[in-house]
């Protein structure tokens, strides 16, 4: 079977490169974990509406399901605990949001029976749970790294109590995918056309919730092509002309845009122009610190 991992942003920035950066700005490093809390916190109500279509069959996975949510739950409170401990805010994170932007590209309503449910359903956790890993173990280095202060070396031993269970997520996907795809070669199809469809999904998300820079309209309608190439034929027309218009016409982005150079203008007017101004019109991520 194709294994997928997760890409750079925009092909240039790893999650490494990022997060070096996030633990060395306290404010920008709760947000951080701030929307860690909420993608946790999320993912249960994601995944109940998952056992929901199911309707309690099959059975067993309905089962390993309700432990996954008990798991994100737990994940969810800790890093509440984390933030109220350090004196941080606990609502919803400032700025365009990866989980909603995974959800708005979803394509529920055109998955109606349950065996096309349960793969899609186990991919797009899959492919969202890998990207989890990647940033939790790029956080944990990062963390490593930097000054050892007591609040650093309590978000880093929060976060490496996280890390093992949400590697056993990834684990427990990939067993369940490869399980289905073993039943025929119509099954082995159905979970890689998934997969992909999943992983173009998922870089569209992350894409779409990071880059606000000048041209990040066309760069969201390149993914949305991207993802339409997944699909079969007949699915791309309706798919195209329901999220074009989200794609290219988003107010959130201009929102974000907006209050993103107001803090940037009351922060340093200076470097405001010696530094947002340029990083906001560069083609290029490569080298900016």
């Amino acid at each position: 079977m194709t294994v997928i991992y997760p890409r750079k942003f925009r092909d240039q920035l790893t999650a490494q490169a990022i997060l070096d950066r996030v633990v060395e700005q306290p404010e920008a490093h709760m947000v951080v974990l701030n929307r860690y809390r909420f993608n946790e916190q999320h993912s249960c109500k994601d995944l109940t509406d998952l056992m929901e279509r199911l309707d309690g069959q099959p059975k067993e996975l309905v089962r390993e399901l309700s432990h996954h949510v008990a798991d994100e739950a737990r994940h969810a409170y800790w890093l509440s605990d984390l933030l109220c401990d350090l004196g941080s805010e606990i609502g919803t994170p400032p700025g365009m949001s990866y989980i909603s932007e995974f959800e708005h590209l979803l394509d529920t309503n055109s998955v109606n029976n349950k065996e096309d449910i349960i793969i899609d359903g186990i991919a797009a956790i899959n492919v969202t749970e890998k990207r989890g890993c990647e940033y939790f173990a790029a956080h944990i280095r990062a963390l490593q790294k930097t000054e050892q202060t007591p609040e650093n070396i309590q978000i880093r031993e929060t976060i490496e109590k996280i890390m093992p269970e949400e590697v056993e997520h990834v684990k427990w996907g990939n067993r369940k995918l490869a399980e289905i795809a073993k039943v025929s070669p119509e099954h082995k199809i159905k979970v890689e056309q998934a997969k992909r469809k999943y992983a173009a999904i998922e870089q569209a998300a992350l894409e779409y919730s990071m880059d606000i820079l000048a041209g990040a309209e066309f760069r969201r309608l390149e993914h949305l092509v991207k993802i339409v190439e997944t699909l079969p034929m007949w699915q791309r027309p309706q798919y195209l002309s329901e999220h074009f218009g989200n794609a290219l016409f988003n107010g959130k982005l201009q929102e974000t845009r907006f209050e993103f150079a107001q803090k940037a203008w009351e922060k340093d007017p200076a470097a405001f122009f010696e530094k947002f101004i340029p990083m906001f019109f560069a083609d290029n991520l490569k080298g900016k610190k």
